[in-house]
């Protein structure tokens, strides 16, 4: 009879514990010598500027056009598409961060107010939002 060699089904985890074990000490070694990032982060009490109040551009239901200064005196001044962006521009002119508020009526057709949005953003008006009323009203 021949002798067969008989198939070993472990492993061996000795050599994979010992490189652990190097890795586990090089990693204690070198980990309080990592620079830590420190961020400064704001308080609440340090608010120096109010928020700023909107302009609000509304677009009626015979797609005229309209602006408010919520910041301002809040009367509505009628203007058209092409007078739009130069009345926005002159508003923000002592903060160019106001935000500008689009408001249209529900029977307004879509085209109208990607217009408005059109105009303000060939303006490079930064801070653009669409004003909704909450459901149930």
């Amino acid at each position: 009879m021949r002798n067969r060699r008989k198939l070993k089904n472990e492993i061996n985890v000795v050599p994979y514990i010992d490189v652990m074990l190097v890795l586990l000490v090089i990693f204690m070694v070198t980990a309080p010598m990592m620079p830590t990032g420190n961020i400064d982060l704001p308080t609440v009490g340090q608010a120096a500027t109010p928020p700023v109040a909107p302009i609000e551009v509304s677009v009626r239901a015979d797609q005229t056009l309209a602006i408010v200064n919520r910041g301002g005196n809040g009367q509505e001044q009628s203007v058209t598409l092409d007078q739009l962006t130069d009345q926005l521009l002159t508003m923000q002119k002592g903060n160019p961060d106001t935000p500008v508020l689009i408001a249209g009526a529900k029977t307004v057709p879509y085209e109208a107010v990607l217009q408005v949005m059109d105009q303000l953003q060939k303006a490079q008006i930064k801070r653009v939002g669409l004003l909704v009323s909450p459901t149930g009203k």
